[in-house]
């Protein structure tokens, strides 16, 4: 009966070779091994910078991706994504990918970057501004290392690369046993938003007598952040610590303004200012509408500005200058302050006068005085750092870890002390201090702004007028100032000073794929497999017939 029945089935098969297709199809799909819901993996990746800057055009400008996966060690990349370690990618290999017309980078970041060695530091940073200093249409994705994306790193790598097969049959074959993964980055291209506003928030302490007469102390910071890709740009150190002393030096100095025992005769403006990394726009533009603006300027009678960048780690504190203050000035006696309040309170802080001349012949000034400098106004920037060459200013090194909250606390009490001592005339060797007990500087307050500004990525081009940074910076600068302004401007139309571009986070899928050579060989598996099936079905009801016939004989007989 069960040879029948087997007879039936291939009798079904012989005459309907559809049939076969829809049977035997299916069930090889099922007995599979892989599983396509396993093979899919997305994954948050984020785009290396896109910008222009007086006409130049600078990171990548391009976004989409829909290319195969390739390790590092692969010979060819043309139309081919890249997916690298950090520490492994290189300028020359990035130089090598442009020139093969590859379809993209993924870059895996490691776990912790503080982590990294000084010479591993050395190579990122190095590595971030090479990659910026020219246009590229090479897409280039940042990613954090997970599971996933490691293993499916290593699989890359232990994959058979029939790239360097020894003759053509050796690569058809490893090319159909190899297993890939598809890289796709879909959404709308990037574009421009030329009508970004960037903002600058103002606030200031009026000093006590007629406003106008009196003198003006201006402290300055900017409080974006620069790396190689926008959403991974904290900028802890520069210039987070920066913001943070702002904000410390107005909580403390408007608790003396509201007593008329403690009320300086000096005004004192407060300045965050938008897209510093970016040659400091904003304050370029907040400078220019406060001198050419016909009411009374807030800088007609200003006695020098402060300006405050990377102040959050190191034993040293620099005063850089364009144009060394003359002794008796503003600004020299500031300095003096802070020579002799530093050897009085942190006997191990050394204070230093670094003295740089404007070049208007490079593209980028280096320190953000440096806008005030060039419109004549007495000025100078506090940093920790004593060269603006540092690189550590303008990356994604620059994290939460990279910024020691005793230090900075340590630093905005030594800035502080300074500029009391001046605004109320203490200069006399052995002055009290100012700032002790209820007014000392608040290691707890300095560590949550930084805890904030530490968490969260500040590149310009994701701080328009309606971001919570900006919201929280001028929540927190109206709880200890009077008349916050916003200050909101956008780049000029007809000749623009700056543009940004949209898209700096994507969603990127990975697709556990075979390359075309395999389904050939697929096809012709199952072609053959059919084949001898429908083979065995004309041929098999025949024997079963000459046995049914030599049975029938033998009972006759």
């Amino acid at each position: 009966m069960l040879l029948d029945e087997a007879s039936e089935v291939l009798e079904m098969f012989k005459h309907s070779f559809p049939l076969s297709m829809l049977f035997f199809v299916p069930l090889l799909i099922i007995i599979s091994p892989a599983s396509p819901v396993s093979a899919a993996h997305d994954f948050a990746v984020y785009r290396m910078q896109q910008y222009d800057l007086h006409g130049s055009a600078y990171g990548c400008r391009n976004a989409l991706v829909n290319v195969e996966a390739r390790p590092l060690d692969t010979t060819s990349f043309t139309r081919r994504c890249l997916v690298t370690k950090l520490m492994e990618f290189t300028t020359e290999k990035y130089k090598e990918l442009i020139t093969q017309n590859a379809g993209g980078v993924l870059i895996l970041l490691p776990d912790n970057l503080t982590s990294l060695k000084p010479e591993e530091k050395e190579h990122v940073m190095e590595l971030e501004q090479e990659l910026l200093q020219e246009e590229s249409h090479l897409p280039v994705y940042f990613t954090p290392e997970t599971d996933e994306l490691l293993e499916l790193y290593h699989g890359l790598k232990h994959s058979i690369n029939s790239d360097q097969a020894g003759s053509a049959t050796q690569a058809l074959m490893k090319s159909a046993g190899a297993n890939g993964f598809q890289l796709i980055v879909n959404g709308p291209q990037s574009k421009a938003m030329p009508d970004f506003q960037v903002v600058n928030l103002q606030g200031k302490l009026s000093g006590y007598g007629i406003e106008e007469q009196l003198p003006t102390v201006a402290i300055v910071a900017h409080y974006d952040a620069f790396g190689i890709a926008p959403s991974l740009s904290f900028g802890s150190d520069s210039n987070g610590s920066g913001v943070v002393a702002l904000l410390e030096m107005a909580r403390l100095f408007s608790k003396l303004y509201t007593s008329s025992r403690t009320h300086a005769k000096y005004n004192m403006l407060f300045l965050l200012s938008g897209a510093g990394k970016y040659n400091y726009q904003g304050t370029r533009r907040w400078i220019e509408d406060q001198l050419d603006s016909s009411e009374n300027s807030l800088l007609s009678d200003v006695s020098y500005v402060l300006c405050v960048d990377a102040i959050g780690n190191g034993d040293s504190l620099y005063l850089h200058v364009s144009k060394p203050p003359k002794p008796g000035s503003a600004g020299h006696t500031f300095y003096e302050n802070l020579v002799e309040v530093a050897s009085e309170l942190s006997p191990g802080t050394t204070v230093a006068q670094v003295h740089k001349k404007i070049n208007l012949a490079e593209d980028y000034l280096s320190w953000e005085h440096e806008r005030f400098s060039m419109r004549r106004l007495p000025a100078f920037t506090l940093s920790h750092l004593e060269s603006q060459r540092y690189m550590a200013r303008n990356t994604i090194l620059d994290t939460r870890d990279n910024v020691d909250t005793k230090v900075l606390t340590k630093n905005v009490q030594l800035i502080t002390e300074a500029l009391a001592r001046q605004i109320f005339n203490l200069n006399n060797s052995g002055t009290p201090q100012v700032f002790v007990e209820g007014l000392r500087v608040e290691s707890q307050v300095v560590e949550s702004w930084m805890d904030y500004l530490g968490s969260t990525p500040r590149s310009a081009q994701l701080l328009d007028k309606n971001s919570a940074v900006v919201n929280t910076l001028e929540h927190g600068l109206s709880r200890y100032l009077k008349d916050v302004q916003r200050h909101v401007f956008r780049s000029d139309k007809r000749d623009p000073e700056f543009v940004f571009y949209n898209g700096a986070t994507y969603q990127m899928s990975a697709y556990s794929v075979k390359p075309a050579v395999f389904d050939l060989f697929l096809a012709l598996g199952i072609s053959s497999y059919l084949a001898i099936v429908f083979l065995v079905a004309q041929i098999m009801p025949r024997h079963h017939m000459f046995g049914y016939e030599e049975r029938l004989s033998h009972e006759g007989n």
